[in-house]
C-alpha cells in the first residue's frame, strides 16, 4: 500500500497565483502589500531533489511590505506541474522569462530584479543574455558552473545530460520509485541540506517542507534530469560573461563556492560586487541580517 500524500502548504506568504505560459504551467507566489512604486523583486529557488521556494523565505519575507516580490516555482517544483518529460536548461531559462515578462506587463517597470540559488543561476544568466533589457539586476547566490569541465559534453552540446542514466532512472516505474524514496527520505534529505549549510544546525522548517514537496505526485520527474545531468550547462562559466545588469554575488565560505570562482566572476564582470558570508550555499538562512543589508545596498546603488 502507497503513502498517503502529505498535504503542501504554501512555501511563502501573499497569495499563489497560477500562469499559464506557453511553456509550461506556472505557480508563483505574489505579496504587492507595498504596491508598485519600486520595481518588483522575483526570487528563484534552486534545483535538487526537494527544491522548493521555501528556499528563498527569508528574502520574500524580508521584502513584503518593502517591495513587491514574486517568488517562482520552477517547472517540475512546488505547485507549478511535474510533467514526466526530461527537463532542460531551456525549460527552466523560458520559465525565468516568462515570469519576468508578466511581470513587466502587470506592474508597469520595464525591468525587473532578480535573484537566483545555486545552478538556477545559470538559467538566470542564460535569460538576460537573450534579453539584457528585462533585467534590472542579478543576484546570485552560490551560483553553479565556474569549475564545470569543458570537455564534457551532451547530446546537445550545452547540457551534462547523460542518455544512459536517465534511462536507468526513467524506465522503470518501480526502480524509479525505489530510488526516489531513498533519495526523499527525511535521512537523506537532512543529510543534503547539512552539506549545504556547512554544518549540522540546519533550519527545520527546510527539512520539513523539503520532505512533503518531495512526497508530492510527479515529484521524482525533475530531480531525475538533474540526477542525470540534463539540468547542468556545460557553457555555465560562459554565460556569466559580459552580463549587461549590475550583478551582486553572494555565497557562504563554507559552501563549495571557490576564491577561485570569485575571481573568475569579478574578471568577466566589471559590474559585479561580491560578498561572502560565514554560511554554506543558502547564507540567507544563517546571516539573514547581513544578507539581507548586503543586497538591499547592493539595489539602492543600482537606483
Amino acid at each position: 500500500m502507497s503513502e498517503p500524500v502529505p498535504v503542501l502548504p504554501d512555501a511563502v506568504g501573499g497569495s499563489r497565483q497560477a500562469l499559464d505560459a506557453a511553456v509550461w504551467p506556472l505557480s508563483y507566489y505574489l505579496d504587492t502589500s507595498a504596491g508598485y512604486e519600486a520595481p518588483p523583486v522575483l526570487l528563484i529557488h534552486s534545483v535538487n531533489a526537494a527544491a522548493s521556494a521555501y528556499e528563498i523565505k527569508p528574502i520574500y519575507e524580508y521584502f513584503q511590505g518593502r517591495r513587491t516580490v514574486v517568488a517562482l516555482d520552477l517547472p517540475g517544483y512546488g505547485f507549478s506541474a511535474r510533467h514526466a518529460k526530461r527537463y532542460t536548461p531551456d525549460l527552466m531559462t523560458a520559465a525565468i522569462q516568462a515570469m519576468v515578462d508578466h511581470l513587466i506587463e502587470t506592474t508597469g517597470h520595464s525591468a525587473v530584479d532578480v535573484l537566483a540559488c545555486s545552478v538556477s543561476c545559470e538559467y538566470l544568466a542564460r535569460a538576460a543574455q537573450a534579453r539584457p533589457d528585462a533585467y534590472r539586476s542579478l543576484a546570485l547566490v552560490s551560483p553553479s558552473g565556474f569549475n564545470r569541465d569543458p570537455n564534457e559534453v551532451g547530446p546537445r552540446a550545452y547540457t551534462r545530460g547523460k542518455p544512459w542514466l536517465y534511462r536507468l532512472l526513467t524506465q522503470s516505474s518501480n526502480f524509479a520509485r525505489f530510488v526516489f524514496n531513498g533519495l526523499a527520505s527525511e535521512k537523506s534529505i537532512r543529510f543534503f541540506l547539512e552539506k549545504t549549510w556547512g554544518e549540522k544546525d540546519v533550519d527545520p522548517g527546510v527539512i520539513d517542507y523539503a520532505w512533503k514537496t518531495a512526497h508530492q505526485p510527479g515529484a521524482r520527474h525533475a530531480p531525475f534530469s538533474f540526477l542525470s545531468g540534463y539540468l547542468f550547462s556545460t557553457d555555465a562559466a560562459d554565460l556569466y560573461v559580459d552580463l549587461a545588469p549590475p550583478i551582486w554575488l553572494a555565497y557562504g565560505t563554507k559552501g563549495d563556492f571557490t576564491n577561485d570562482a570569485v575571481n573568475n566572476m569579478l574578471k568577466q564582470h566589471a559590474a559585479s560586487t561580491q560578498q561572502a558570508f560565514n554560511a554554506g550555499a543558502l547564507p540567507h538562512f544563517q546571516q539573514p541580517e547581513a544578507f539581507m543589508a548586503g543586497y538591499e545596498a547592493f539595489l539602492d546603488q543600482v537606483g
